[in-house]
């Protein structure tokens, strides 16, 4: 018969968010084809609100456009007991499962089962100019308040030299600015809902937190903060035009690679703010690769899979790109690693901020969901894509913050009503 050249390759179609780390994944996928000479990869990178709309509907409709899907620890057991997703088994010895942090295998989990293999992990922190706070006799506390954050904005904020006091997510979406905005609410003592699945967005606690939110990003964040999401105020950040910045751990490698870093050399951290609790203060997240049932490549998916998400991916970026660049929080061999420990001067703030997020107790008041910046149910994308959009609105001004809330309020209520929550 022909050679298997002539009966062409198995192509997998791998859906992914163009966050770094990813485009790393995609500059490094020749060396993938060059091991694996029969399987072509076929790359879909998009902006994370757009990627989520897309993976969903296909999975949804069982569409069968792709072979390879990232997503989080909200969909995963989610898509997972639907049976949408294949189940991660069977993988090679020198995988080794039991080296990925255990609380990042339960959030891709569903009863002991794994739905999808983490490419990396991550909490929030603070990241800050040291020469700034240094030029203005400021002190980082090792884990700030918000209203602590606020006054140091207040000093740094010099707009005149395109120099912000506070860089936060203002940009629409339950990944984006939903993230942050769930993190500084379970600060103030907010929660979704309540014991008896009722929203409480008209409540004290979450009209404290937008109120803040807005407050602050008005007086002290850049212009035209609520267009900016993580790649946005990443690049900010790195241009050196913010003092202060509340995000994702896994953003330490950027910020401090002199290649892609103005201040670079210049960057403290710190834990994310707290206000009235600790609660839920940094959240807690890992983009994993997962395989759709309605995949008809499965198998070479999940060769791809298991090796951009091996020991063995993780040294060929170090060999590429330096060791501060490994995929963090995901695997304790990594922060066991003391070479990387040295190099990267985030590794040790991004473990101890994984080691304090805990999904199952993340809000001051009791709460019945699982999840720190989610509620791990499914209703909550719907719900929390509309009212990132109101907190956004007033953000932007389009709206006060009592009117979004009140809105805010009628939808979740809506929602949690149809779904028979209550």
């Amino acid at each position: 018969m022909g050679s298997s050249l002539a009966i062409g390759a198995t192509t997998v179609t791998i859906g992914t968010v163009n966050n770094g780390d990813m485009i790393r994944m995609q500059e490094l996928s020749g060396e993938f084809e060059k091991s694996h000479p029969d399987i072509k990869l076929d790359w879909v990178v998009l902006e994370e609100n757009v990627l989520r709309q897309r993976l969903t509907t296909d999975i949804a409709t069982e569409g069968g456009q792709f072979d390879v899907m990232t997503i989080g620890m909200y969909e995963a057991p989610i898509w997972g007991e639907r049976g949408w997703l294949e189940p991660m088994k069977d993988l090679p010895a020198d995988y080794d499962l039991e080296d990925i942090f255990p609380a990042v295998r339960n959030g891709l989990s569903v009863e002991g089962i794994l739905y999808g293999l983490p490419f990396y992990s991550e909490s929030s922190m603070t990241y800050y100019r040291k020469d700034l706070f240094e030029q203005a006799g400021l002190t980082m506390p090792e884990r700030p308040t918000w209203d602590q954050m606020r006054d140091f904005a207040k000093v740094l904020h010099k707009p005149d030299q395109e120099q912000y006091g506070l860089c936060l997510r203002g940009k629409a979406g339950w990944g984006e600015n939903m993230a942050i905005v769930t993190t500084l609410a379970n600060s103030f003592g907010a929660r979704w809902f309540d014991e008896g699945w009722k929203p409480e967005f008209t409540g004290e606690a979450w009209t404290n937190t937008i109120e803040f939110y807005v407050d602050a990003l008005n007086n002290y964040g850049p212009p035209g903060v609520s267009s900016n999401g993580f790649n946005e105020t990443l690049a900010l950040f790195s241009s050196g035009k913010c003092a202060m910045w509340v995000d994702s751990t896994v953003a330490g490698s950027f910020v401090t690679d002199p290649s892609q870093s103005k201040v670079g050399d210049q960057v403290g951290f710190a834990l994310a703010p707290k206000q009235v609790t600790e609660k839920g203060a940094g959240w807690l997240w890992s983009w994993a690769l997962a395989i759709p049932v309605s995949s008809d490549a499965k198998d070479v998916a999940t060769e791809f899979v298991t090796w951009a998400t091996s020991k063995a991916y993780s040294q060929l970026v170090a060999d590429k790109f330096g060791i501060a660049a490994m995929p963090p929080g995901s695997r304790a061999s990594t922060y066991a690693n003391a070479d990387y420990m040295s190099a990267a001067p985030f590794a040790a703030k991004t473990l101890e901020s994984m080691n304090n997020a805990d999904p199952a107790d993340s809000t001051l008041k009791p709460s019945p969901y699982i999840g720190i910046q989610f509620a791990a149910i499914p209703e909550f994308q719907s719900i929390a894509t509309q009212v990132g959009k109101l907190v956004s609105g007033a953000l932007a001004g389009q709206m006060s913050v009592d009117q979004a809330m009140k809105s805010a309020q009628s939808i979740a209520e809506r929602e949690m009503k149809r779904a028979r929550y209550y």
